[in-house]
This record gives structure tokens, C-alpha cells and sequence, in this order.
């Protein structure tokens, strides 16, 4: 069973095969989530959008056929995933409690409209994943087209299934956590899960993305789950069985948002005064910083020189990298900060070399 301390929230847990590929791998999976006791809603994916048309496209309208049987047997509500009306259409005609909008389709307005409008007037569940992108702008036009087509904020949710990438990482779609958040922020009404299955992209590091996420407040899991994974004909690597689900999710702890405890308060109250006087002043010497770079700006206007100067922004880069350990950060955080105060300074120098 899924882990949660007294009083926390119960998690909702949405999990299946990546492919709905046989009558036969269909039931035996959708068994074995049942009898884990910890699945809420079943999901199976009957259209694949691929790359290459070589590609696994699913089995089309036949697996809507055995998810409503797999529902029939196990008492569990099943969804699938849609890009256009007919698919939305076909879905809502065999019984499916939920649908939900994949990362290619939330990146095209036209599909999510479509999909939209098909879905007004129903009683659904719509989950929609953020668009490959790591930008919160399609992801919220998607949700904004769904609330205008008037699917309820109660029947709306966010899943988050990480972004794409240009270069190696260890994640297969890196999660950029704040991006995600931010979007908890414009949304607060929403529920939101996470995909680990899609961020991770193998069964290595899923329980520590899915312990991640609840520890971020996330309202539950959307994984994949394969009765033979192995043999899976879309996304192997990333799925596992039923029982090493079941395992996984025992594993992870759903902790309470906070505790009615006087000492706790008084603890946190004291933290969190001395960060704010701490933000203060990391803020206050940002706004010198940024008074220097405008006045090297303007000795660069006098001087008729272009802004970026490469070589010494890069000593400034290698220099506090090397001061990493020292410091008790990471390289990566260093260079995250510097590349945002960089642009800043960048913008500055600008306003005053061109005004």
C-alpha cells in the first residue's frame, strides 16, 4: 500500500501499459495493478503519435475494446490518451472515465482546441501534460482552452512528464522542476501528478523522482506499468511490472504539508525570519552589482565597445565553479545563478549603450 503519514493527503495513483498491445497483456496487467491495492484509475494508450511512421502506432479503436472488458473485471476507471475529436469521440463511446492530452499535442494549439470543443458538454476526467518545451506558455493556453470549453477545475489536472533535451542528462526528459511549479502557482486550484515513467525513461531513478514529487506536494503519480515489460512494444525500458509498482509506491512516503506542533512553528518561524534577512541582503547587493555593470556600460559607450566580453566572463564562471566545494554548492546551481545574473547585467548595459 501507498505510504502517507496520519494526516496527509492520500495520493492518486494512475497506472498502465505505455501500448495497449493484446486482448491478453491488457487484462493480465489491469489484473495485477488490482490486486496491488494502491491504483485508482487504469490507463493504456490505443494511439502512439511517433516520430517515425516505422514506429509501434498502436493498436487503434480494438484496445478501447479491452479496457472497457479490463474495467468490467477489476472495478478500475480507465483513460486514454487523445490528439483530435475522433479520438475523443471513440474514447467517450467506450466508456472511458478520463482522457488526457500528451506533450506533442499540448504544443499545437489547433489539436488542443479541437480536442477542446469535442470534450464541452462531458463529465470527464481531462489530464494534460506539459508540451515538451520547458516553457509554461503552451501549458497554460492548454489548460485555458479547457476551462473556456468548460471542463471544471475539479475535472481538470496537470501532469507533469518532463521536458525534452538537446544533450545527454540523466533523466530522458529532464523534470526543470520550477517550471512545473510555476505552474502550480497560476493554478492553484488544479491538482497536479507526475510522470516519472517519462522523465526518467528507465526504471532507474523512478522512486526517487516519484519521492521527489511528493515531497513537492504533488497530488499523485501517473506511471507505467507493463505485465511483461521486457516485450513491450513502446517505451520498455521506463515500464515495470504491477508487482515491482506496488513495491516501488510502498516505498514512498506522502508527508503531511505541516503539523500543529508549537515547537515546530516556533523552529520554522525563527529559519525563516533569517532567510528573509538573508534574501535582503543577497538582493541588495544584486542592485549594487547591477549599478557597477551600468557603469561599465557606459565607460563601454564612451569607448565605442561591444558589451560582451567573453574571456572575462568566463574567468568569473571557472573562478567560483572551482570555489564550488568551499562554498557547499553545486557547480550546476553556480552556474545557474551566474547565467541569470549574466543576462541581467547583459540587459543593463544595454538600456545604457542604447538608449
Amino acid at each position: 500500500m501507498v505510504m502517507a503519514a496520519e494526516g496527509a493527503r492520500r495520493p492518486v495513483i494512475i497506472a498502465g501499459p505505455c501500448s495497449v498491445e493484446s486482448r491478453e497483456q491488457t487484462l493480465a496487467t489491469y489484473r495485477g495493478l488490482a490486486a496491488c491495492g494502491c491504483v485508482n484509475m487504469i490507463r493504456g494508450g490505443v494511439w502512439k503519435p511517433r516520430t517515425y511512421p516505422s514506429c509501434f502506432q498502436g493498436v487503434g479503436e480494438v484496445g478501447l475494446e479491452w479496457l472497457a472488458e479490463a474495467k468490467a473485471e477489476t472495478g478500475l476507471p480507465f483513460g486514454v490518451e487523445v490528439a483530435n475529436s475522433r479520438h475523443v469521440e471513440a474514447a467517450l463511446g467506450a466508456g472511458a472515465d478520463m482522457v488526457w492530452i500528451g506533450a506533442r499535442t499540448t504544443g499545437n494549439p489547433f489539436s488542443v482546441q479541437e480536442v477542446a470543443d469535442a470534450l464541452r458538454g462531458t463529465e470527464v476526467l481531462v489530464l494534460v501534460k506539459n508540451a515538451q518545451m520547458p516553457d509554461t506558455g503552451l501549458w497554460t493556453g492548454a489548460v485555458e482552452r479547457m476551462l473556456a470549453a468548460g471542463v471544471g477545475p475539479e475535472r481538470l489536472v496537470l501532469v507533469h512528464r518532463g521536458f525534452a533535451q538537446t544533450s545527454g542528462n540523466e533523466y530522458r526528459n529532464p523534470p526543470v522542476w520550477h517550471v512545473a511549479l510555476e505552474m502550480r502557482r497560476r493554478f492553484p486550484e488544479l491538482k497536479m501528478l507526475c510522470d516519472p515513467s517519462h522523465i526518467c525513461g528507465r526504471r532507474e531513478g523512478l522512486a526517487a523522482t516519484a519521492q521527489k514529487a511528493a515531497d513537492l506536494s504533488y497530488d499523485g503519480l501517473f506511471m507505467e506499468s507493463h505485465v511483461r515489460p521486457d516485450e513491450a512494444l513502446s517505451d520498455a525500458a521506463q515500464q515495470v511490472t504491477p508487482e515491482q509498482l506496488g513495491e516501488l509506491l510502498a516505498g514512498i512516503r506522502w508527508r503531511r504539508e505541516t503539523v500543529d506542533v508549537p515547537q515546530f512553528e516556533a523552529d520554522m518561524e525563527r529559519l525563516r525570519l533569517e532567510i528573509d534577512q538573508i534574501d535582503a541582503q543577497l538582493f541588495a547587493l544584486l542592485s549594487r552589482r547591477m549599478g557597477i555593470a551600468e557603469d561599465i556600460g557606459r565607460i563601454k559607450r564612451e569607448n565605442d565597445v561591444i558589451i560582451l566580453q567573453r574571456r572575462r566572463w568566463d574567468e568569473i564562471v571557472d573562478n567560483m565553479v572551482a570555489r564550488a566545494g568551499e562554498l557547499g554548492l553545486s557547480p550546476e546551481f553556480i552556474r545557474t545563478i551566474l547565467d541569470a545574473i549574466h543576462m541581467e547585467s547583459i540587459a543593463r548595459q544595454n538600456v545604457v549603450m542604447n538608449p
